[in-house]
């Protein structure tokens, strides 16, 4: 089941698209719960509650797609340097500061965080700071894991029960701000720096534990890998936050970007006004913003 949120006729929607991607089937919800895309509807699936009945269907070509979580209920849990090959690229980019401490591969997952606020949906344009503020501005493109049923201390052996879907995520990141600060949430959380969507998929229908993730820039092809190829795969990655967080319904993990970065160029090759970025991931399907 493919979820999308959306604005048709001036109002906020949130549906079930069809099977062949041509139209959406709106649920009949109060004005408050649709505000808040998808979240709903999982909190009811965790219930285990009916899903609400629907409104007539409407051809997807005449809505606007909203992020599926518009704003998600807290920060974006994000994980960095998670494939092998781009943990290298980082390492030797002279911008990793987290290299200084524990070298090129990561002996535990780093975790961070982009605030809900710098979710955008497709579509919708990557807004770059002034050159006072930041000048190195790059994509990630990532699998977004969204969390059905919460919990603290999920094992590993438990934690795909815990996983209610599957989201595309580009990291948008401000490479200058992540040196500078030491730290990576502020250069991560700018405005727009976290396209989401375009819907959320559940995970009968996307097997996030192995599928490919691409990236083009201005039709370039910047990244391509696989999640098998995870330095943390997505049980680990849920037990490692949930031994003192507890986690909640939708509640979001960005898994961490495969090897191709604009840092990873010599020189680097940061997004400039008038770029385009595309991430699509098999099972899930496409996302893309203008850089302005």
């Amino acid at each position: 089941m493919k979820i999308a949120a959306f604005i048709h006729q001036g109002q906020p929607q949130v549906g079930q698209l069809s099977s062949d991607l041509q139209s959406v089937t709106p649920w009949d919800l109060p004005l408050a719960e649709r505000e808040l895309g998808a979240q709903v509807i999982i909190e009811r699936q965790v219930r285990g509650d009916a899903l609400p009945p629907t409104l007539p269907s409407v051809p997807l070509a005449q809505v606007q797609l909203r992020a599926p979580l518009p704003r998600p209920r807290r920060n974006i849990f994000c994980v960095g340097k998670n494939y092998y090959a781009h943990a290298k690229e980082f390492a030797n980019s002279g911008f990793d500061s987290s290299a200084k401490a524990g070298g090129d591969i990561p002996s535990v997952p780093i975790i961070f965080s982009k605030v809900p606020e710098s979710v955008i949906a497709t579509g919708e344009a990557i807004r770059m700071p002034g050159a006072e503020v930041s000048t190195a501005i790059d994509y990630e493109a990532e699998l977004g894991v969204i969390i059905g049923r919460g919990g603290k201390g999920i094992r590993a052996a438990d934690a795909l029960q815990h996983v209610w879907g599957y989201t595309i995520i580009n990291d948008v990141t401000s490479r200058d701000w992540q040196n500078r600060h030491l730290q990576w949430h502020m250069g991560k959380s700018f405005d727009t720096f976290c396209p989401m969507g375009p819907w959320l998929v559940t995970a009968d229908a996307c097997d996030g534990t192995n599928t490919q993730v691409r990236c083009w820039v201005n039709g370039e092809e910047r990244q391509n890998a696989s999640t098998r190829d995870l330095i943390f795969d997505i049980p680990t990655l849920i037990e490692t936050l949930s031994a003192g967080i507890t986690l909640y319904p939708g509640d979001v993990i960005a898994t961490g970007t495969p090897v191709g970065v604009g840092i990873g160029f010599k020189p680097p090759r940061y997004l400039q006004a008038g770029d385009r970025v595309r991430i699509e991931i098999d099972g899930i399907g496409a996302i893309e913003n203008p850089v302005v």
